[in-house]
């Protein structure tokens, strides 16, 4: 058996790996198969590892239902071609972390014309060595997953918050530019479409839809965020974003919120969640949502009359077209897969908040 090349990714905050292969022919590797791209999260006892949780393998999804390579054929696959053949790979780690941010003044109006001399960017507690680019991302190109709670807990309100989703989609998708998909979920994720940057595909994906069973909320967020966004091909600099429509109240779910969670940060995903409940007053799965989107440098809405669903899309799809962008170098810079925090401040403006993600896993060697 000859090893015919070698494909290193790491999914990591930002991190570009480049690896070159020598003494290898020069036909490429089989591509994997589509049926592990629709894989949903591991069971809990078999959670994966921080530092390579994007890694592990998991059962396949109701929208499928096709069983995945399992992970003990291809590392006996890799261990075989390892010993056939020697190899000799250089591997060039570069040190850069990317992160999409808000600014806001006292009012929460969005303040867009900020320069990169206002801003200073703290990494685990210390400030960034070099700063290699900023940016107003108001034209990046969107990468958006909308999930769709269809559990039995969410019936007598969803027709509403279809006909809300699909607006949101309509008004935020652009042709050619920008790609969407959606998952409703209930005890398992469905994919009711795929990426499209077709608007009438996306509505017919949200219309698909059926509410019933239980609510697996954080293995719908684990899901789309290792399975569709991490894996989806990325050219150039853009913007990867969830908006998770739900109650907030899992209990069907394999994973952890936290894993779910670490899993939006390594594939570099701001999560909006929009809240169900309209009761009137905030409950526990309200305050699950909070911490979900505040982790992930997105925001939480609480449209306690179902008429304002509709406001908090099209808060939503204001805020993604008012954000910075900072690439950065941290100082010392340790690959130990340890989870490293980011803080950014807006200088001599007092007045001011900034929002993004907390942090981020640096890779492991």
């Amino acid at each position: 058996m000859k090893l015919r090349s070698i494909f290193l990714i790491v999914a990591a905050a930002s991190w570009s790996f480049a690896t070159v292969a020598r003494n290898s022919p020069s036909a490429s590797s089989p591509a994997p198969s589509s049926d592990a791209a629709q894989t949903p999260p591991a069971p809990a006892q078999s959670a994966p590892d921080p530092s390579t949780s994007q890694l592990q393998p998991s059962p396949t999804p109701a929208v499928n239902g096709k069983p995945p390579a399992t992970a003990a054929s291809t590392r006996g696959q890799q261990s075989s071609t390892q010993e056939d053949e020697s190899v000799t790979t250089i591997v060039k780690t570069v040190n850069e972390v990317n992160v999409v941010f808000t600014v806001t003044d006292k009012h929460g109006r969005y303040v867009k014309d900020l320069k990169k001399e206002d801003f200073k960017v703290v990494d685990d507690a210390k400030p960034a060595e070099e700063i290699k680019d900023f940016r107003n991302q108001t034209d990046l190109p969107l990468q958006v997953g909308l999930l769709v709670d269809a559990s039995n807990s969410v019936r007598d309100r969803f027709k509403f918050e279809q006909e809300s989703a699909i607006e949101f989609l309509n008004q935020t998708i652009r042709p050619r530019y920008d790609d969407a998909f959606v998952v409703g979920f209930d005890v398992t994720p469905e994919v009711t479409q795929d990426f499209t940057d077709n608007t009438e595909s996306l509505s017919r994906g949200v219309r698909a839809l059926r509410p019933g069973g239980g609510t697996a909320m954080f293995d719908a967020l684990y899901f789309a965020c290792r399975d569709k966004l991490l894996k989806a091909p990325r050219t150039g600099p853009l913007r990867r974003a969830i908006v998770l429509l739900s109650d907030g109240d899992d209990n069907q779910s394999h994973v952890t919120r936290e894993e779910a969670i670490e899993m939006a940060q390594r594939a570099e995903v701001i999560v909006y969640t929009i809240s169900t409940n309209v009761t009137g007053t905030k409950g526990k799965g309200d305050k699950v949502l909070e911490r979900i989107a505040d982790a992930t440098g997105g925001r939480a809405f609480f449209p306690f009359q179902i008429r304002d669903v509709a406001d908090a899309f099209a808060e939503i799809q204001d805020e993604l077209r008012s954000q910075y962008a900072v690439s950065y170098k941290p100082a010392d810079f340790k690959t130990d897969g340890r989870y490293r925090t980011i803080e950014i401040v807006a200088m001599d403006h007092k007045s001011l908040h900034v929002r993004s993600r907390r942090g981020y896993f640096a890779p492991a060697r």
